[in-house]
């Protein structure tokens, strides 16, 4: 059996040719159906996301093309086109591939813990559809241990390299304690609905978000409890606001450095924690003159964001090394699976002789014959039944100069004297 792992992610592909090869839920089920009837490939899974669309695949032997050509028929797309962006790992490669995107090694912002939960999704509708098998499943086990690994031994997910998370960083740096605070967001894109979050989460529970559309930044602050408001009540909420972060599209400033001083006056100069995240800015330069106000631009953000990139490409070595060990932990527990089966059949061959044998005594001393007799025949047929081939393969592999062979020989049969059942030293005459 062999693991195969073929994909087209952001790395290798541009986004048209992403979606092309992206499937929907619908597309699942379809799909799912025609990896289970497919005469090349015994489990599978897919993984589709924005970023990368990857499948999983357990076959018996070969290689990637028959996968390489599913993929390409069931979207309707050239064999070349798929080729070309695409890109494939094949059986240890493949393990460590599954384990480095579990573990978000692979993605486009290095650590970003999604992924993990978009693989578990995609195990348990390939477990709905009935494409695992032992192989995968306990591959699947092995994954997302290792993730599991990977984000509490190491600082992979401790720093943030988002924009909206970095802002809260810094809002966390000048603010002790951010329960006390009251933040106003202007804004209400998904960089906002991200700082909200991160808001929330830093215990931040006054929000005010302000936005052109009302009933937009109303769904966020509902989601928030907080409060909607439009534009032009901002100069009232910067009077209030100890955090204030901006993200529009504004074309010219939404805040001037006059509306910023008289909202000083009313607050009797509390300092006011300010980032400017749209581009254009948002915020006038001049702000940031004016005592009391500490204002950050997207350029300031992108420093706190490299700083923290460059602690996770560290704990990313810590977490390679994680996975190198896993794999080959997962291999090992292959090979002992693979060797329980071999020795299963061995016994149960040596068992089948064993019976047969008996089933000739009993029936020699059912007809009066010297049980002694009996019992030295029993052990002679049964000795050589059960050495007959190994002997044949002996003899072969010392014709043939198969010393590798000979010296396996010699451990499985222990016969370098390291063992009690060693027949020279059993019948070794110590005279």
């Amino acid at each position: 059996m062999r693991f195969l792992a073929l994909g087209i992610n952001h790395k290798t592909a541009p986004v048209a040719m992403r979606e092309r090869v992206a499937f929907t839920p619908a597309q699942l089920e379809a799909a799912s159906l025609q990896l289970r009837n497919h005469e090349s490939i015994k489990e599978a899974a897919i993984l589709s996301t924005c970023n990368r669309t990857e499948i999983y695949t357990l076959v018996e032997a070969g290689d990637a093309r028959p996968l390489l050509s599913w993929l390409s028929e069931f979207h309707r797309l050239p064999l070349e086109d798929v080729a070309r962006y695409s890109y494939i790992h094949e059986d240890q490669a493949a393990i460590a591939h599954i384990m480095r995107v579990a573990s978000g090694l692979d993605s486009m912002i290095l650590g970003e813990p999604q992924i993990l939960g978009q693989i578990k999704d995609a195990y348990d509708a390939a477990k709905k559809e009935n494409l695992l098998g032992s192989g995968l499943e306990q591959l699947f086990q092995q994954v997302f241990a290792t993730a599991k690994r990977v984000r509490t031994e190491t600082a992979i997910g401790a720093n943030p390299v988002s924009v909206a998370y970095a802002a809260v960083s810094l809002a966390q740096r000048i603010f002790a304690d951010l329960k006390t605070s009251q933040a106003l967001l202007i804004g209400a894109g998904e960089t906002i609905e991200l700082v909200a979050r991160h808001l929330k989460n830093a215990g931040v529970q006054k929000m005010v978000i302000a936005n052109r559309t009302v009933e937009r930044a109303q769904a966020l602050a509902d989601e928030m409890q907080g409060t909607a408001v439009a534009l032009n009540e901002i100069p009232h909420q910067l009077e209030k606001a100890d955090i204030v972060i901006s993200s529009t599209a504004a074309p010219l400033p939404i805040l001037g450095k006059g509306m910023v001083e008289r909202a000083l006056k009313v607050r009797r100069h509390k300092p006011i924690f300010m980032v400017d995240i749209a581009v254009p800015r948002d915020i006038e330069p001049q702000v940031g003159d004016l005592d009391d106000i500490f204002l950050f631009t997207v350029d300031d953000l992108q420093e706190v964001i490299e700083e923290n990139m460059a602690a996770r490409r560290e704990a990313a070595e810590q977490a390679e090394a994680l996975i190198t060990t896993s794999v080959q932990e997962f291999l090992r527990n292959l090979r002992v699976r693979d060797a329980g089966r071999m020795i299963r059949d061995f016994r149960h061959h040596a068992q089948q002789l064993a019976d047969a044998e008996m089933l000739l005594a009993m029936s020699q001393l059912d007809q009066g014959q010297d049980p002694r007799e009996v019992m030295q025949k029993l052990c002679r047929s049964l000795t050589n039944k059960w050495l007959h081939h190994p002997t044949l393969k002996i003899r072969q592999a010392s014709a043939e100069n198969r010393t590798d062979l000979l010296d396996a020989a010699v451990q499985l049969l222990n016969l370098d004297g390291g063992g009690e059942s060693h027949p020279e030293k059993q019948n070794s005459d110590p005279s």
